[in-house]
């Protein structure tokens, strides 16, 4: 399968935010420099290395010209207009452009490499990303688009990974004329190790040069990608070795501003509807007084014709001991004698099942609420309701979404292999998750299957239990068994692996797992392989191990953002029913409250560039676009404005945005704006919506 790409709007005007930057820069085929040979062994300049280099030409327009086309380019977004160039002391123009996660960031640095080339004639770039991971990811992402980038360009793009024992590739990048890029994770050039000290010495292998210098040579453009996990002493001294023309830095979250030329945080990517809604499945483990009766309330059921039932799991005494049982329970139910005569029920009689409140209540005075574990809940048991909730999940919606050609993949994240597949004497076997998850998969399954023959009882009548999971973890060289990865417990990159292998495995199998002749539906992957890859088609996350404070939650959900492709490739992206369609269920192993506080929290904090007050001095100068062209925000109109939130109690004293606001804007409901404001009705509440307020943020489901 083949995914699509096309081209859109926001995308468009990311590379174009980059691109007039440099407006009046004239086109160079590159300044021409003849390659160092080197000294081969005593033979000068006899391996016939000599030969022309092509550089990227110096930026000819004048500090002052520069931040003129910068401003006018944040101007025109109304974006915080830099006073001046951001200098640091790697080189003079760094650029910076923010984009959520699942936007497609690395698809528009690859256009605007495209573009820079066309406009100005700049052709060498390096991107540096902060780990394997992301290097990995990269790279597929240059393979995937190569036929898509060459339909628009008709050329393409000659791209390599940096390996200190393949320097010939720098010949290459040198030498030839075209667009060039050379991908490099940074600790190729700024770790400890023997490995990254090469770039920097003579060597005999590569004739007597020090593969820096040429790179250097070249005076590439350095594209950061995640540059926020790259801002340590060493990696900022180093990459001034590169000698780059300029800094592009791709983020979600940048934590040094520079000059910030385009932004597409995480209220517009969710407003604009370019990424998927969240919903999230919390269990909360819940303390009874005076009783140890294990009970698990998954959920109410309604009927028009009955009253509610509640679905729990509850212990029940059998001929082969006690098991854990799920059962629809009733009003006067009593779980004493349902369990058999289990003593810890004593006194469990239903009350009362509350289909509004999402609760059941027993006559001893216990209430429990969908999602709440209570009794003896140890580890086995919350992730066992973690797995089946998951499973659940999955199956609500691949039934919603077979019939439109969308293949459902689940994702699980756990902490050691071991959980999933063990290694003793007699060899391998299923680990205790990935035994819990077929039994509760063909539990869901018998309750999902109809007697009617339709496609997709076909279809889940051809996958077996046991081929519709796979585990992505490092593999041992010597033994070829899975192995835990090693996670780096210091820096920017805490808690992350470095794992060629996984990731190798997870991105090669990436487009073969859209596809529904691929069995493999619910993938298991070692929770440090968070970053650097993710699947379209990530419908549900399910992380079965304690959280931790290396891991925020919004790098958990960012592995499903992106919004779902179909058999054919095609984003299901329709503004109609895109949010219909692309909802990721996070299964926490917390509560809802909790998972979405601490999410909320996550994204509320990443909103650096977002103005907080919503005053006069914010609203003038900045530019109402109308189809008649712009319209500059007079210090009159301002004040008007900042008038008009004040009198409808749409501001508050400290000039925040109130809930207020949002409501009627919801409800249509607003005030009427005055009338020298009224021309420019929609453009004054986007300049208004601009400002952030925390009703902003996305709705999570529950």
């Amino acid at each position: 399968m083949k995914l699509k790409f096309k081209q859109q709007g926001y995308q468009t005007d990311a590379v174009k935010a980059v691109t007039d930057c440099f407006a009046g820069q004239p086109k160079s085929s590159g300044t021409k420099y003849a390659i160092d040979p080197g000294r081969a062994a005593g033979r000068s300049s006899a391996l016939g290395l000599e030969g022309d280099g092509f550089a990227n030409n110096k930026i000819v327009l004048s500090p002052p010209v520069l931040l003129e086309n910068i401003q006018r380019v944040q101007r025109r977004q109304n974006l915080p207009v830099s006073p001046e160039l951001k200098k640091t002391s790697v080189c003079d123009v760094n650029l910076d452009i923010e984009m959520e996660t699942g936007t497609g960031k690395t698809y528009c640095y690859i256009k605007t490499m495209f573009e820079l080339s066309r406009d100005c004639g700049w052709n060498k770039f390096i991107v540096v990303v902060p780990s394997i991971a992301i290097r990995e990811g990269v790279l597929k992402s240059f393979e995937v688009m190569a036929e898509h980038f060459l339909e628009q360009y008709s050329k393409r793009i000659r791209y390599f990974v940096y390996n200190s024992k393949q320097l010939h590739n720098l010949e290459s990048f040198s030498s030839d004329a075209g667009i060039n890029v050379m991908i490099i994770n940074a600790q190729a050039f700024a770790a400890r190790g023997e490995d990254a000290r090469r770039i920097y010495l003579e060597l005999d292998d590569f004739q007597s040069r020090r593969p820096i210098d040429v790179i250097a040579k070249n005076h590439p453009i350095l594209i950061l990608d995640e540059p926020q996990k790259m801002e340590g002493r060493a990696t900022t001294e180093k990459l001034a070795e590169f000698k780059p023309l300029m800094i592009l830095r791709y983020s979600a979250t940048h934590r040094t501003e520079h000059n910030k030329v385009y932004r597409l945080d995480a209220i517009d990517a969710y407003n604009q509807k370019l990424v998927k809604k969240i919903a999230v499945r919390g269990i909360t483990v819940k303390g009874l007084a005076g009783t140890n009766a294990y009970l698990y309330l998954e959920s109410i059921k309604i009927a028009t014709t009955k009253p509610p039932e509640a679905r729990a799991e509850l212990e029940i005494q059998q001929k082969s001991g006690i098991k854990r049982v799920l059962r629809m329970l009733r009003k006067n139910d009593n779980l004493y004698d349902l369990s058999d005569g289990l003593e810890q029920y004593r006194g469990f009689v239903v009350s009362d099942i509350n289909a509004i409140e999402n609760t059941i209540s027993f006559t001893n005075g216990a209430v429990l609420g969908a999602g709440e574990a209570t009794g003896d809940v140890n580890e086995a048991s919350l992730r066992r309701i973690q797995i089946r909730e998951a499973i659940k999940a999955h199956f609500e919606k691949e039934k919603m979404l077979f019939s439109q050609g969308i293949k459902v993949l689940s994702l699980f994240f756990i902490d050691e292999v071991a959980k999933y597949r063990s290694y003793n004497e007699a060899g391998e076997q299923a680990g205790e998750y990935a035994q819990i998850f077929e039994e509760e998969y063909n539990v869901q399954l018998n309750e999902v299957l109809s007697l009617e023959d339709t496609p997709y009882n076909r279809y889940l009548k051809g996958i077996q239990a046991n081929k519709t999971h796979n585990g992505y973890f490092s593999i041992d060289k010597k033994t070829k068994r899975l192995a835990n990865p090693d996670v780096k417990t210091r820096g920017e990159s805490a808690g992350e692996a470095d794992d060629v292998d996984a990731y190798d495995l997870i991105l090669r199998d990436k487009a073969r797992l859209l596809s529904f002749e691929e069995p493999i539906r619910f993938l298991f992957s070692h929770s440090a392989l968070r970053e650097g890859w993710d699947n379209p088609n990530v419908f549900v996350i399910c992380t079965l191990k304690h959280s931790d404070n290396t891991v925020s939650r919004r790098q958990e959900v960012g592995r499903g953002m992106r919004l779902a492709v179909s058999q054919s490739g095609d984003r299901m992206d329709d503004p109609a029913t895109v949010h219909q369609v692309n909802v990721l269920t996070v299964v926490a192993n917390e509560s809802y409250k909790d998972f979405v506080s601490g999410l909320q929290k996550d994204i509320s904090a990443s909103l650096s560039a977002r103005p907080r007050q919503a005053n006069e001095a914010y609203f003038k100068d900045k530019l109402l676009k109308t189809p008649t062209g712009d319209v500059k925000v007079t210090p009159q109109m301002a004040k008007l404005i900042e008038r008009y939130l004040v009198k409808n109690d749409y501001s508050d004293t400290e000039e925040r945005i109130t809930e207020q606001y949002h409501q009627a804007k919801k409800e249509g409901m607003l005030a009427a704006l005055p009338a020298e404001l009224e021309p420019y009705k929609e453009q004054v509440f986007q300049l208004i919506d601009s400002v952030f307020s925390a009703a902003q943020l996305p709705e999570i489901e529950d």
